[in-house]
């Protein structure tokens, strides 16, 4: 009898160390949006757009207000993979990453698809990643598939892949695609620790119809709502694959958006229009969604106005992995992991966003460009409001010399910015300034 207790005792002890540790080592599912701007997503009050699934996330997890990307695909996909500024790496335009531009390098950075596959991970992408240069192979991911294009891949036929280029029947939807070689992976892997990158290609342009679509649309209104509407279904279907395989409850799930809203499709939140969209120096170009939710570890519901970077998914993917970062290298990301828990953790105090040779830093209250243009940020992202040192306040003030510091220990200038913002090699110092307004 007391050796019979003590089996007991003993196998509930390894049962909770297996708990504790599945509940330390999630896996962990990144799903990036396309051109999907605040004004894109019903949970951050879009009085248009309806997207149920990712309300649903929202609704089980945290709820971040203000996330920076970057204002374009490439310099934020390069953030968000190597957790660095971007005139560290070079990825400062969207054509970085062609023969003679400043595009960052596999081989000289610490990526984080190496360091959590350096931690027991399994690691795969799927969709979206050209502008990132050379392949997801090269950053990490053992398993993937993608096309050649930067956007709107969606209804050709050749894609990509770690074995070699795979051609599927004409009508095949690439979205579908993308999502079916997700699902596989994840069925492969989900008796190890997981980390998958799924880059959708919605809602970038051009705007055609899903697989979901009637046939005879042509309503480009019509067509975008159901861009839209499938990318939010294709969020609801990844969760229900995870529920199915029996390990949502030691997932991370986590879903975003590369930039602002593109084209002709901005709409309002609560009656205002967001300043700027993507490519722009605005709020509208780099601030976007950003959700997390991982069972029985994120709050339900909980909405957080901590500032988050695309700078900080490595560190904080790192901490929850349990992975090990290389001593000496320089990252620019703060985790929040201790804020995926419930608690207050270490937030930054601004957020760094660059596009060539132009950029800013946002703090909670205020913002400076990199030609030292203040700006109060107190009814953003709707209204970032000029302040000449003429009508400084004593805030503004202190603002003013806490920004020109951080600029000053950033030195953006003394780094690779030796592109244009559309990716031609400057002739000669750029001295626009961007219009905030």
């Amino acid at each position: 009898m007391k050796r019979t207790l003590l089996s007991l005792v003993a196998a509930l002890l390894t049962a909770g160390s297996a708990v504790a540790a599945s509940v330390s080592r999630p896996n962990i599912v990144l799903i990036l949006a396309d051109d999907l701007g605040l004004d894109g997503v019903s949970c951050y009050g879009a009085d248009v757009r309806k997207t149920p699934n990712i309300d649903k996330l929202a609704a089980g997890g945290v709820r971040f207000e203000t996330c920076y990307a970057s204002p374009l695909c490439g310099p934020t996909r390069c953030l968000l993979n190597t957790g660095r500024y971007a005139f560290r790496t070079g990825g400062i335009t969207n054509m970085s990453w062609r023969p003679g531009g400043p595009g960052a390098k596999s081989a000289d950075e610490r990526p984080v698809a190496r360091v959590l596959k350096e931690a027991g991970y399994a690691t795969g992408m799927a969709g979206k990643w050209r502008q990132v240069g050379e392949t997801p192979k090269d950053w990490g991911y053992d398993e993937y598939t993608t096309d050649p294009t930067a956007g709107g891949w969606y209804w050709q036929t050749t894609h990509q892949q770690h074995t070699g280029e795979k051609t599927v029947p004409e009508g095949t939807y690439a979205g579908d695609v993308v999502h079916q070689f997700a699902v596989d992976f994840m069925r492969r892997h989900k008796d190890q620790p997981f980390f998958f990158y799924y880059s959708m290609h919605h809602v970038h342009g051009p705007i055609l119809r899903t697989s979901d679509s009637a046939k005879d649309t042509t309503d480009i209104g019509k067509l975008y709502n159901d861009n839209i509407a499938y990318m939010d279904k294709q969020v609801g279907a990844v969760v229900a694959e995870l529920e199915k395989l029996g390990v949502r409850d030691n997932t991370l799930v986590i879903f975003t958006a590369d930039n602002g809203t593109a084209l002709d499709f901005p709409t309002t939140i609560g009656g205002r229009a967001i300043n700027g969209k993507k490519g722009t120096m605005l709020e509208g170009g780099s601030r976007v969604a950003f959700i997390a939710n991982w069972p029985r570890v994120t709050p339900a519901g909980r909405v957080s106005t901590d500032i988050i970077s695309f700078a900080d998914l490595l560190p904080t993917f790192a901490d929850v992995a349990e992975a090990k970062l290389p001593a000496g290298f320089k990252y620019d990301g703060v985790s929040f992991a201790t804020q995926l828990h419930g608690q207050a953790g270490n937030p930054r105090s601004y957020a760094y966003v660059q596009l060539g040779g132009n950029w800013y830093v946002r703090e909670r209250g205020y913002k400076m460009n990199q030609a030292h243009e203040l700006f109060d940020m107190s009814d953003a992202p709707f209204v970032e409001k000029p302040v000449p040192a003429s009508a400084d306040t004593s805030e503004s003030k202190a603002a003013r010399q806490r920004l020109t510091t951080i600029l000053a220990d950033l030195n953006p200038a003394g780094g690779k910015t030796d592109n244009n913002a559309d990716g031609t090699p400057k002739q000669k110092k750029n001295k626009k300034k961007n219009k905030q307004e």
